[in-house]
């Protein structure tokens, strides 16, 4: 007899088999386990954070307040990258968040793996879970083959890691009725309430806010071959679209407006450019600055205290900005958990070290869990998959 669990596992392979996917997607689940497939990981449980009593009431519309879907109109929604090299730096951003914010329970986390991570999407969830229990998240596998034609060498090898590229995609990934968004590096903290940052006004035509910097030299993030082209060139010469940087790393994002225009495609235009004709150095960000670049929604600097991380080839300790501070980001080669752990710290990194809820001692004379690769079974404990098909 063929049990109706094998019959939905079976229907549901078929359309992975036979439709380009950018990712699909894993709920939380209860499973829990606090071991990689190496016993790599060991994580404490974070405190609980409830909400205040002024605090809207999260209601997936069975009358019985609890959020299970991201479709409630009260959530704040938060995209990351979940992978295992950054991992301890993840962890430590969603404790900064929940410890920081006045409504903890109306959060949602969409958390974005790549296919092909060392630990399986399947294990990242359960880590996630096991630290965070009371945590609305949800876990989306990326398609590395939806970008990786596109991406091209930059100056540091982890600047190429596809999953720096799904932010891209964030407007076909998240459900349809995440019309807005706050996308957050893995290596960053913040000391403020997030609510502040969501409730950005993004005015006009304006898709994404950000903190910007117009006095920026912008010879340094693209070629002299891009400079001396008078087409491209001028998409910075204009009156209307100053030059302005801004970092990548901390954006609220409208994504009606970015599904809208299709600025996934406007930003994969110049990716393909790139394969061809060599306009800039870096990763991820500098398709970003050519599309929104002198037009986003300018944000108080205090929301990007960015750089902490040192330059992108050598990497070296930073000073904090003037002015008053929501929010570290260790951008840059240097990351503070490696340095930290090498007892080589920057001065700044022991503001990210309260955050950090790894503890080596939690996998000491446990057993190495198996890990259990992706895939389908009658028994599994997971409330549901999704697919977003191109």
């Amino acid at each position: 007899m063929v049990l109706p669990g094998s019959i939905a596992a079976v229907a549901f392979l078929l359309i992975t088999l036979s439709a380009p996917l950018i990712c699909l997607g894993i709920r939380s689940f209860p499973a829990r386990t606090e071991l990689g497939s190496d016993g790599s990981f060991g994580f404490a449980e974070a405190p609980e954070y409830r909400n205040g009593v002024d605090c809207p009431v999260v209601n997936d519309g069975s009358g019985e307040g609890v959020g299970t879907t991201s479709c409630d109109a009260s959530l704040v929604h938060v995209a990351m990258t979940l992978d295992s090299e950054y991992l301890r730096g993840s962890m430590a951003a969603v404790h900064s968040v929940l410890r920081h914010t006045s409504c903890p329970e109306n959060l949602f986390f969409h958390l974005i793996a790549a296919e092909f991570d060392p630990v399986s999407p399947r294990v990242l969830t359960q880590l996630v879970r096991s630290t965070f229990p009371s945590l609305s998240f949800k876990v989306y596998i990326f398609r590395e083959d939806t970008v990786l034609n596109l991406i091209s060498s930059s100056i540091r090898t982890a600047l190429e890691n596809p999953l720096n590229y799904a932010r891209n995609y964030l407007g076909d990934i998240l459900d349809p009725c995440v019309d807005r968004v706050i996308y957050l590096d893995s290596d960053i903290v913040l000391v403020d309430d997030i609510y502040k940052l969501w409730n950005t006004a993004l005015t006009g035509s304006r898709v994404i806010g950000a903190p910007e910097y117009c006095h920026a030299n912008f010879t340094k993030y693209f070629t002299d071959g891009f400079w001396s082209d008078p087409v491209m060139s001028r998409v910075f010469g204009s009156k209307s679209k100053r030059p302005c940087y801004f970092n990548t790393g901390v954006m609220v994002m409208d994504l009606t407006k970015w599904r809208e225009g299709n600025y996934r495609r406007k930003i994969e235009n110049w990716m393909e450019l790139q394969r061809k004709r060599r306009i800039y150095e870096l990763g991820s960000l500098p398709p970003f600055l050519l599309v929104f670049g002198g037009n986003i929604e300018p944000i108080d600097h205090r929301w990007n205290q960015h750089g902490l991380g040192g330059d992108n080839v050598k990497g070296s300790c930073r000073s904090l900005h003037p002015g008053p501070v929501s929010l570290l980001h260790w951008s840059g080669k240097g990351k503070p958990w490696v340095r930290l752990d090498e007892k080589r710290p920057c001065p700044l990194d022991y503001l990210w070290e309260p955050y950090d809820l790894f503890k080596p001692s939690q996998i000491r004379g446990k057993h190495h869990q198996q890990q259990q690769p992706l895939g389908f079974s009658a028994t599994a404990s997971i409330i549901g998959y999704s697919s977003y098909f191109i």
